[in-house]
């Protein structure tokens, strides 16, 4: 892929498409090299190369400047190969005015310095900083009028300390907002996990017991065999349609159509649920993680605790399921897991003990 290739037509922000004016104005320091050509006792060819060397310098800075803020270049990221080659010519240009200007063409330095920093790689800063001080500073020792340079000598070093440090605090900003975004996806990717989790394993353990009672009255009744594989069919549709949701962020069912779905699921497995309140105790969004639990909840139930019956207990700030099953086991499994990353995600607190007689007690309080 070429260096045009990679070029973003459409900018992603205001600096992106004026950034490179800031590149103008520091041009204005320019001034030394154009008033010592205006003066400058060197001959002709080399005064009009001067000129060239200088107009070809400042198109160079400027529209390398542009290019990298649209090509995204330097700074931790991937140097475009033509950035390289805008840096060389800098440099030629610079060099190619020494005949007429002298010492002046040490002006040159702070804008290559501030290329290299910005718009290459860190090796290539520390290289052209450390190469710009050493070439100011033997100028100016070793240079009849040496001395008069020593002025650009300050400026570099002191260029050289800022251009450090801020390239420094922009890439560490660049690399933890990186570290901010893959960490927000990967919290992302477990949510939609979990949700996916806990919706396919309610919904295909609700499936599985209903089949097996199918299974069981095709002979002796048809008719509630037909019964329970529409409801089968149902079930199927409402779990691939929670699944796409989910997966769009867009899943959020009431604690109240959550509370009617467990009911039918716990009577379909032979459990008698009993509900003790009201859903509305519960704010909408207390309701929403209430809602997430009592559906794990009834899986596990379904699952492992072969119960008859279960309380389902409603209070202002209070979600308790509680179960006559065989109790809940040492460890804890995904399910469980969810369930306290979701209370503790809500500001709950999830709490799962042994009931007073026998079963399992799941209790969410806010």
């Amino acid at each position: 892929m070429s260096g045009t290739d990679v070029l973003d037509p459409a900018p992603k922000n205001p600096w992106d498409r004026f950034g490179w004016l800031m590149a103008v104005v520091w041009l204005v320091f320019l001034v030394y090299p154009v008033i010592e050509l205006l003066r400058t006792p060197a001959p002709l060819g080399w005064v009009v190369v001067g000129w060239a060397a200088l107009a070809l310098f400042v198109v160079l800075y400027v529209g390398g400047f542009a290019r990298g803020l649209r090509t995204q270049s330097g700074l931790g990221r991937p140097v475009d190969h033509g950035q390289w080659i805008v840096f060389g010519a800098l440099m030629v240009c610079a060099a190619a005015t020494i005949p007429a200007v002298g010492g002046n063409a040490l002006s040159f330095l702070p804008f290559i310095m501030s290329f290299a920093s910005y718009g290459l790689t860190r090796p290539a800063h520390w290289l052209t900083t450390t190469g710009a001080v050493l070439v100011t500073g033997l100028s100016v020792l070793l240079l009849p009028d040496g001395w008069d340079y020593s002025a650009v000598l300050i400026i570099i070093v002191i260029l050289g300390v800022v251009n450090t440090v801020s390239t420094w605090l922009i890439i560490r900003s660049a690399i933890a907002e990186q570290l901010g975004l893959e960490l927000a996806t990967s919290q992302g990717r477990e949510a939609v996990a979990r949700d996916v989790h806990d919706l396919i394993g309610h919904s295909l353990t609700v499936v599985r017991l209903k089949a097996q009672l199918a299974h069981r009255l095709i002979d002796t009744d048809p008719e509630r065999a037909k019964t329970e594989l529409a409801d089968i069919e149902a079930l199927t549709a409402e779990a691939i349609s929670g699944v796409r949701a989910t997966v769009t962020g867009a899943r959020a069912a009431t604690l109240a159509d959550q509370l009617t779905a467990s009911t039918a699921a716990l009577r379909a497995g032979g459990i008698e649920p009993v509900v003790d309140g009201d859903p509305a105790m519960l704010s909408p969004a207390q309701g929403l993680t209430a809602g997430w639990i009592l559906r794990e909840a009834t899986t596990n139930i379904l699952r492992h605790a072969a119960a008859s019956t279960v309380t389902v207990r409603l209070r202002p700030g209070l979600l308790a399921v509680q179960d006559d099953g065989r109790g809940a086991g040492s460890s804890e499994g995904n399910g469980v897991r969810g369930m306290r990353e979701r209370a503790a995600a809500a500001g709950a607190r999830f709490q799962l003990t042994g009931g007073e007689s026998g079963g399992t007690l799941v209790e969410v309080m806010w």
